[in-house]
């Protein structure tokens, strides 16, 4: 009998335990976003610059995948989700903004040697074509122009949903897309083939609807 007052103090702890447990667990994220398109608004967005970011990647003579960023870019998104293929989709590039930790690769990126910016400050990319994949899945083709150059280019995109910020309280649609291209197709052939002719691009980014 004189192990009961252990065995109940022993309970009671567990209850106690338990109980803090029961309070503090986070509960459940409300309004979190959505891919039901049913569920989703459509309209006007821009892209939210402090959450979207544009990586390039290509090979660096074979040894390693060399990495970049286009820092400075603006893009407007109309969309519809009755209708995701009748979207539209416009991106500007300034690749001044080009970022790649390294100084001086950026200032050879900008030389005639590659990007040429002093003549061609900037790329755009115009959606011509949107297509369904799958509940949460799509194409995006369009033009892109870079280096005096235009071409066609698809992206591979993925919905991650669309709802209200809780910070912010604007509605918000997100998505992230992969895509390739050659550069010499653009006329930046410098280097090839030691630093990679194929460039990858991926792509995330949050829109916020305009008012």
């Amino acid at each position: 009998m004189r192990f009961a007052p252990i065995a109940a103090l022993s309970i009671l702890s567990i209850l106690s335990i338990l109980s803090i447990l029961a309070f503090t667990t986070p509960a459940p994220a409300q309004n979190a976003p959505t891919t039901d398109l049913s569920k989703v608004e459509g309209g006007h967005f821009v892209i939210d610059k402090n959450h979207a970011k544009i990586i390039f990647s290509t090979s660096h003579f074979g040894f390693s995948t060399y990495y970049g960023l286009f820092t400075s870019f603006d893009a407007k998104l109309t969309f519809d989700p009755k209708a995701p293929a009748a979207s539209d989709l416009e991106v500007a590039i300034d690749l001044n903004g080009i970022d790649t930790t390294n100084p001086k690769l950026d200032t050879h990126l900008k030389s005639p040697d590659f990007f040429d910016v002093a003549k061609f400050p900037n790329a755009a990319f115009k959606s011509t074509k949107i297509t369904v994949t799958g509940p949460t899945t799509g194409t995006i083709t369009g033009d892109l122009t870079l280096h005096g150059t235009t071409k066609p280019v698809t992206l591979t995109a993925s919905f991650a949903g669309g709802g209200t910020n809780p910070m912010t309280k604007a509605y918000v649609l997100g998505f992230s897309a992969t895509g390739t291209l050659k550069r010499s197709d653009f006329g930046i052939s410098a280097y090839l083939p030691a630093v990679g002719d194929l460039v990858t691009l991926t792509i995330s980014g949050e829109f916020d609807r305009t008012p």
